[in-house]
């Protein structure tokens, strides 16, 4: 039986199924990422680390109800999104630009609005330039990706 050609990123499952994209190791690891990220937020209204353990929301420390809300929310949504990078979903491209464009508000407002530990001191800083390096590394990295594989979305 002859095999049909599909563009690079695409293959037939065993069962002869329709096309799927193809992931890379990157965007394996990404969508690993997001869904550990996603469990993350929605234990945040259990506080397991302590009073410290808040959903940031618009660069402010949630509590309560809000905490609770949000924190579940934003981790349905990294659930959705994590799925969507490990099944090779189009529409999980404007999740991901959504997402970039969350973190990068939030780092930026996160200063103002949340003042530092008591003591805290250059290492504060240090942390605080590092994170946001990772985190819109990370965001935007994986919403550049998926653009660049945007062909072999289904």
């Amino acid at each position: 039986m002859p095999r049909c050609a599909f563009p690079p990123g695409l293959h037939h499952d065993m069962a002869g199924r329709m096309p799927t994209s193809s992931r890379d190791r990157t965007l394996t690891i990404a969508a690993v990422l997001f869904g550990v990220l996603a469990v993350s937020n929605l234990l945040k209204p259990l506080q397991l680390g302590g009073d410290q353990t808040g959903f940031v929301f618009l660069g402010a420390r949630q509590t309560g109800s809000a905490n609770t809300v949000l924190g579940v929310v934003f981790g349905l949504y990294l659930a959705v999104y994590a799925y969507g990078i490990w099944t090779m979903r189009r529409w999980a491209l404007p999740m991901a630009w959504a997402y970039a464009a969350y973190v990068a508000i939030n780092l930026v407002l996160f200063p103002f609005r949340t003042p530092p530990p008591p003591g805290a001191g250059l290492g504060w800083q240090v942390f605080g330039i590092v994170y946001a390096a990772v985190a819109l590394g990370v965001t935007i990295g994986t919403a550049r990706l998926l653009a660049r594989r945007r062909p072999a979305l289904a």
